[in-house]
């Protein structure tokens, strides 16, 4: 068989179905006769919808599929799919094989030649004789040319060909692509599967993590890296003392690790300065939820010095500056600007 192999993203990592996951995907599942051409898996970021879209195009490629419409787990098809081997199946994903000696690389987007190669891959005839199938996640990072590049595919679908396409941002993908898919609303975990997930995987403190991430687990499980820690508790403490921030010195911290780790330090540095602008607000509205709750003094004394609509001006800033990220020219720079903002505050 291993003519049937594609080199492909051989080491793209496999996501296994979540335990919150294991009622929506039967029910979804269940409607295979009447399976989308294209469906739209969406949510907050953090809750496995990459993994969700991933078991789906398992279960649409699995050769003895169960009585509950998932993937056997055990056919050639779903090995192969697991490997990253699978002949049907494309990936168009934040990693990509790198030009010069094959291994997997960061990317910013998903660019126009990813998505002609699929369109390639959907007029091929199924390898294994199932389907086709195409995850692409997030979709809302396709730069403009590869969107306009997939209407070709959506229009004109080929049989038995999928695409599964992957956002935390609705809004981000165009509206020609969204009115071609069948949406689904990837399902929330509760408090207590949350918080039974991340102890399973060894998390010491899965309430504190998880009050972080917004309720998210995925997202808490890689804030409870000890070093995310530790790098978060020194830019809350800065943040609780605004007339002592040194904006430069707070911004420097973005440049202490590698210049690869440049943007995933800002994109922390972010969503940390969001959930403390949005504690504030909360505070001020009188609300007990708190995303930083192991910092409710220091918002308690500091929601009282800012004036609620010069917070909601700036909590809607740095909502703003999440569309840097993806590609920030200088990282640094955008933090002391969103810095400087957050001392004007007071």
């Amino acid at each position: 068989m291993a003519d049937e192999r594609d080199e492909g993203p051989a080491t793209l990592p496999w996501l296994p179905l979540l335990p919150w996951q294991m009622g929506a995907a039967p029910a979804a599942l269940a409607q295979r006769s009447t399976w989308p051409h294209a469906l739209l898996v969406y949510g907050p970021r953090g809750i496995g919808k990459h993994a969700l879209a991933l078991n789906f195009a398992q279960a649409l490629l699995c050769e003895a599929p169960r009585a509950d419409g998932l993937a056997c787990g055990e056919c050639p098809g779903c090995r192969y799919a697991v490997a990253g081997q699978h002949p049907d199946l494309m990936r168009l994903e934040l990693l990509a094989p790198d030009s010069a000696d094959g291994t997997l690389a960061e990317v910013d987007t998903i660019t126009i030649d990813r998505v002609r190669a699929l369109t390639e891959f959907a007029q091929l005839t199924s390898h294994r004789q199932r389907a086709k199938v195409a995850v692409i996640a997030p979709a809302d990072r396709m730069n403009v040319a590869a969107a306009n590049a997939l209407l070709k595919t959506l229009e004109e679908p080929p049989p038995d060909t999928y695409l599964i396409l992957v956002t935390k941002q609705p809004g981000r993908v165009p509206p020609t692509i969204l009115s071609r898919c069948r949406r689904l609303a990837a399902p929330l975990p509760s408090a207590e599967e949350a918080r039974a997930w991340l102890a399973e995987q060894g998390v010491a403190s899965p309430e504190l993590v998880l009050a972080q991430a917004g309720g998210a687990p995925l997202a808490a499980l890689a804030s409870a890296d000890p070093a995310v820690q530790s790098e978060r508790n020194a830019w809350l403490a800065a943040l609780a003392r605004p007339a002592q921030l040194s904006v430069a010195g707070l911004a420097a911290r973005i440049e202490a690790g590698g210049r690869d780790e440049r943007k995933a330090r800002l994109a922390r540095a972010v969503d940390w300065l969001i959930a403390w602008s949005s504690d504030l607000a909360r505070v001020r509205a009188g609300d007990s939820v708190r995303q930083n709750p192991d910092a409710a003094d220091a918002l308690s004394r500091l929601a009282s010095q800012v004036a609620p609509i010069a917070l909601f001006r700036y909590h809607r800033q740095l909502l703003g500056s999440l569309a840097l990220l993806a590609h920030p020219l200088q990282p640094r720079l955008v933090a002391e600007a969103l810095l400087i903002d957050y001392k004007a505050l007071f």
